[in-house]
């Protein structure tokens, strides 16, 4: 069995390594069919654990598997035991792999230009909106305009329905996010991407990658939540070797 990976197309340093996985290429049955990396969503463990072994034979040490709570907790890999719960991570360490997963939230990774420190957070709209984008960034100890940052898939703009109170607390933050908002019926939708954008954009963070992706309207590659309730989690990993 080879799983379905790909390689995010962001210019890293030569030290940095990446890798996105899709929903193909597992041992999973339907409806988490079928590489499924998550073993808190009612998976068989077993599909799970191979799973794993697929992708963990592509990387130099097993990832740091968090316990993500929608919040902003940042560990640091090289110090992180057992599953941690926090939605970030990050390392200045070679050969250690942070990793978040997701089915329609915003994996968000982070590198350095000098390769010499690494991130990956879990940005759903409570995430973001709490600041696990700024507290990911201020864990790598590096000034924001020496950072890269690329969006991996989440759900797209056209696809994410949100109520008005949401709206409302990206707005009492920044009156800005009005931009990534669009009246839908009595609700809106909304964009991940333009509001992690400017969360990076008002850090310093200017260098930023991908975010063409939509989980929801791609179901051939990626799980979505939002679309299919009972479903499995990709991963998004990133390390230096």
């Amino acid at each position: 069995m080879k799983p379905s990976t790909f390689v995010p197309d962001w210019p890293v340093p030569p030290t940095v390594r990446a890798l996105q996985t899709t929903r193909q290429g597992g041992f999973s049955r339907p409806p988490y069919d079928s590489l499924n990396l998550a073993d808190h969503v009612g998976d068989d463990a077993q599909a799970v654990a191979r799973n794993r072994q697929l992708i963990e034979a592509l990387l130099p040490a097993q990832p740091v598997w968090l316990e993500q709570v929608h919040g902003t907790g940042v560990v640091r890999a090289e110090s992180a035991g057992g599953r941690p719960v926090a939605d970030a991570c990050v390392t200045a360490r070679k050969g250690k792999v942070c990793a978040v997963m997701t089915a329609d939230c915003l994996p968000v990774l982070l590198c350095d230009r000098a390769g010499t420190v690494v991130g990956a957070a879990h940005a759903g709209w409570r995430g973001l909106v709490e600041g696990v984008i700024e507290a990911t960034v201020g864990a790598m100890q590096v000034a924001p305009q020496h950072l890269l940052a690329w969006l991996g898939p989440a759900i797209g703009p056209q696809a994410f329905e949100v109520g008005p109170e949401v709206r409302e607390r990206f707005m009492a933050h920044d009156p800005q996010a009005q931009q990534a908002f669009r009246p839908h019926g009595q609700k809106f939708l909304a964009d991940l991407y333009l509001l992690a954008r400017q969360r990076l954009l008002a850090m310093g963070v200017t260098e930023i990658h991908g975010g063409a992706f939509c989980t929801y309207q791609d179901s051939e590659r990626f799980f979505s939540h939002r679309r299919d309730g009972k479903t499995g989690r990709m991963a998004t990993l990133i390390w230096m070797a």
